[in-house]
């Protein structure tokens, strides 16, 4: 397995790690006996990066990664987040708590619920835009000198805010949203990244499973599925989206892939400091996204996928309205904290 490095400070992963958030939430089929399997199929390829937090099915998917993992912890890098809060009474209501002594009671939580000592990588999951990063960061920092958090990230955070908070402590990685139809990191947070020494870890590759060619039929979503309530899901975003997929299907048909690699090999392509996470709860799809590292791409091979999914292409905002103050928010200036 090819390795990359987050950040400055040592921190060393497989070149692609494994989402699991869809294992215990969001999703349809969910299957604990399938998930645990593809976890440790993950661990017999080679992956050594997983990724978590703790709104993820309530806590529950932090419980399952922790008791799968933890008897195989010294060869694996675990990072989890903290920092969205739900409601258990009203689960699709979403706020943002960055505050101290909310990153200390959330780290404690997580800790436990893993069943560790220590956090590979704890990333604030959203910034709030009550509380000033600095406070924040700082707060994360001390859980450092205290032994129980290894390196820091951040997720979805501007380049602004990254600034602010890498003046504070050492950013490992930076976590995004980054596919060939989510592009927004290119203005501006990749470069303070690459700036910065910062690694950066796109979450949802695939598009969130659109740019694999599986998903032909809004219908075929199942009714627990989060997707429904996705712009790009729904009504003429859906169609318009489809032909994307269709022109990404053309290109890897020519390099032998599928439609996944070639969308994975175009991530890894776009940087040495980029390790994606594409999520999945099945062995099969594991297997399939990992082929995306044998996929070279040439320089015309780069050019053509830029021809047919330039910035924008995408039809629909990411995230529903409701959502989408949870995302590149600025954090008030510490003068302005309260």
């Amino acid at each position: 397995m090819e390795t990359r490095k987050l950040g400055k400070q040592g921190l060393t992963v497989s070149a692609m790690g494994l989402g699991c958030m869809g294992m215990s939430d969001f999703y349809a089929g969910r299957d604990d006996a399938e998930s645990e399997a593809t976890l440790l199929h993950a661990l017999d390829r080679g992956i050594t990066f997983f990724d978590t937090a703790d709104v993820y099915g309530m806590g529950r998917n932090e419980e399952l990664v922790g008791r799968v993992l933890r008897p195989h912890r010294a060869k694996l890098v675990l990072a989890t987040k903290f920092g969205i809060v739900r409601d258990p009474k009203d689960p699709q209501s979403r706020g943002v708590n960055g505050s101290p002594a909310y990153v200390k009671q959330s780290c404690e939580a997580s800790l436990r619920r893993l069943g560790v000592d220590v956090i590979d990588l704890y990333y604030l999951h959203r910034p709030d835009s009550k509380t000033p990063i600095e406070e924040t960061v700082g707060a994360m920092a001390e859980l450092v000198k205290q032994g129980k958090v290894r390196y820091l990230g951040l997720s979805e955070v501007n380049a602004d805010t990254l600034r602010r908070a890498c003046a504070v402590h050492p950013i490992a990685a930076l976590q995004s949203e980054y596919s060939l139809w989510s592009r927004d990191p290119e203005d501006g947070v990749l470069q303070a990244c690459r700036e910065l020494g910062v690694g950066f870890v796109p979450y949802s590759p695939l598009g969130r499973g659109f740019l694999t060619g599986q998903i032909k039929r809004f219908e075929d979503l199942e009714q627990d599925d989060y997707r429904r309530h996705s712009p790009r899901f729904q009504g003429e975003n859906f169609q318009r989206n489809l032909k994307l997929v269709e022109h990404i299907e053309q290109l890897a048909r020519r390099k032998q892939c599928s439609p996944a690699q070639l969308a994975l090999a175009w991530v890894l392509a776009q940087g040495e400091n980029l390790v994606p996470i594409p999520g999945t709860k099945r062995r099969k799809y594991l297997d399939e996204n990992l082929g995306a590292l044998d996929v070279k791409l040439t320089a015309q091979d780069l050019a053509d996928i830029e021809a047919i999914a330039p910035r924008g292409v995408a039809a629909g905002e990411r995230y529903p309205a409701a959502m989408k103050g949870l995302t590149q928010a600025n954090t008030p200036p510490v003068s302005q904290a309260r």
